[in-house]
């Protein structure tokens, strides 16, 4: 009650024109007390009218006043002051522009501390007194602040709305409820909050279990994170360590051959330079034996000649040079070939290795696949264009619309040879390979498989390793006019569901999901498949016996 008291002697301190603590207070000679400043500017704007009157209590002065400073008040104002608390005051006791103001409050309100839904009015602690105080107002519903009070109101009749109206599901007052509402569901607005409020725990018990549950999907989440972290940094270092290894044995390889190339070319070397020396010298031997043999010749003494000729005649042993020539010349070419043959070959193994190595990676399992699309226009975000490769198709269909529709016909088409046709099945494969999430449908005259397969599945004979559905390279829904059964290595699954001549296939390849619609008007899972997928799928048809079945992969966009 103190603190209530010191807010009072505030307000009572207050000067009433400007709302603040008096500045240089001043006592008019009604009792009013103003700041100079407030006073002097109010009655500046009536010395016009000759009019100089109280701005709370209205009395009029002729003359105007004198100002003198109220020297006792102005020593009251400054121990306020003081006491730090003006601001506290002002901010925590007043209403300002996003507090709910006291209603009852003349000048500058305070702010309410309650509403009452019955008056209906928002109070301050000193005007809410009478609601403690006094019994009629005891039974009054008293709120929090509220600036909303007038919704509590009936627009038409002007009382209070105490009802509510499940036929309409609005509150109402009395006088609707026996007016425009009359013969409607009504009950007590207590009553609809009692109901209301069950229901309201209830949902709060699902919110606070679905919390809890999203909490521990959240941890799940976070150690998928964590998990996934994890593996993929071990992975990365593992495969630098088997690459830095692969590099390692690459340069220790080429080291070797490079030290074996330089060995066998010093060996190489050495030989040819020592045969190139004892021909020099052989060379050299035969100018001076020429050299002697001129100088004989030029001897004109028979005797001299006949005697130094046996001597001069004799020839040394000839360097034999047959080696030279006994095959054409090789260097170290076909080590270069060799090595070139190396590189082709790594070349090959890594080509096809790497797709398998990128393919794993892309495929790695996550803890939660995306949602499968609801809507056509979601299923359309995915909606893969669809054409039928001519090499793959069977002889006996004919392609159409742009490779999309494929026609079964009596006659053989003109297809040149090719290892990738269906020799024997009237199949045929799609050119585009489908990986990551695709959508695509497929309207359909008789009876017709729609199919997914890998790309190396059989195609020549009549073995099952050719049939869609009936291996494990490939997943089928044969769709006739009386039935729809799925087939997947040989097996075959009755399916259920509206017969339609549009077949829709979804497939997310990273999560291993395959689903057949039936698509109409409206849209109906057949049959839908949770597997892995360890290659790139084609999508496929085969058109079953009939000449004249038709199928024909449709444009969606």
């Amino acid at each position: 009650m103190a603190q209530k008291g010191v807010q009072l002697d505030r307000e009572s301190f207050s000067c009433s024109i400007c709302l603040d603590l008096l500045k240089d207070p001043v006592t008019i000679p009604c009792g009013h007390s103003y700041c100079m400043n407030c006073i002097k500017s109010f009655w500046d704007e009536g010395d016009e009218k000759k009019i100089h009157s109280c701005p709370q209590c209205r009395q009029t002065f002729t003359p105007r006043p004198v100002l003198v400073k109220n020297t006792m008040l102005a020593v009251l104002v400054e121990e306020l002051k003081k006491t730090g608390l003006q601001a506290a005051a002002a901010d925590h006791c007043y209403a300002g522009p996003e507090d709910v103001a006291c209603d009852v409050c003349t000048g500058r309100k305070l702010k309410a501390v309650k509403s009452c839904l019955m008056c209906p009015a928002s109070y301050c602690e000193k005007h809410l007194q009478p609601h403690y105080e006094a019994a009629p107002l005891k039974k009054h519903k008293l709120v929090e602040p509220s600036k909303k009070l007038q919704e509590n109101i009936c627009s038409r009749h002007d009382e209070v709305m105490k009802m509510f109206c499940r036929t309409d599901q609005q509150c109402i007052c009395y006088l609707c409820s026996v007016d425009e509402h009359k013969g409607h569901d009504t009950v007590s607005a207590a009553a609809e909050r009692t109901e209301r409020q069950r229901e309201l725990q209830l949902r709060r018990q699902q919110i606070q279990q679905r919390i809890q549950d999203r909490d521990k999907d959240v941890k799940v989440l976070q150690q998928e994170v964590e998990a996934i972290n994890g593996s993929a940094d071990k992975a990365v270092e593992d495969s630098e360590k088997i690459f830095t290894e692969l590099i390692r044995l690459m340069e220790k390889r080429g080291s070797d051959v490079k030290q074996q190339i330089r060995s066998q070319q010093e060996t190489e070397v050495s030989r040819v330079k020592e045969l190139q020396e004892k021909l020099e010298q052989e060379i050299t031997e035969l100018k001076r034996k020429d050299a002697e043999l001129k100088q004989l010749s030029h001897t004109e003494d028979h005797n001299q000649f006949l005697h130094n000729y046996p001597s001069l005649s004799r020839l040394s042993e000839s360097t034999d040079s047959s080696s030279i020539n006994i095959r054409p010349l090789s260097y170290f070419e076909d080590v270069t070939a060799a090595v070139s043959q190396l590189r082709d070959k790594l070349q090959d193994i890594l080509r096809n290795t790497w797709t398998n190595i990128s393919l794993t990676v892309t495929e790695v399992d996550v803890l939660l696949s995306q949602l499968e699309p609801k809507t056509r226009a979601d299923f359309l975000k995915y909606s893969q264009d669809i054409t039928l490769d001519p090499n793959t198709a069977n002889t006996r269909l004919l392609l159409s619309e742009g490779n999309r529709k494929a026609t079964l016909m009596n006659q053989k088409q003109s297809y040149s040879s090719h290892p990738d046709r269906f020799t024997s099945y009237f199949q045929a494969l799609s050119r585009e390979s489908l990986t990551g999430r695709c959508y695509w449908e497929v309207e359909r005259r008789g009876g017709v498989y729609v199919a997914v397969a890998y790309k190396n599945i059989s195609r020549a004979g009549y073995s099952e390793e050719c049939i869609f559905g009936s291996n494990d390279k490939s997943w089928a829904l044969h769709c006739d006019q009386n039935r729809y059964t799925f087939w997947f290595n040989n097996r075959e699954t009755p399916v259920s569901g509206p017969r339609s001549s549009r077949v829709g296939v979804y497939l997310d390849h990273r999560a291993g999901v395959l689903s057949f619609y039936s698509v109409s008007e409206t849209r109906t899972l057949l049959h839908r498949v949770q597997t892995t997928f360890t290659q790139p799928l084609y999508a496929g048809v085969w058109l079953n016996w009939n000449n004249g079945d038709t199928a024909e992969f449709c444009k969606l966009k």
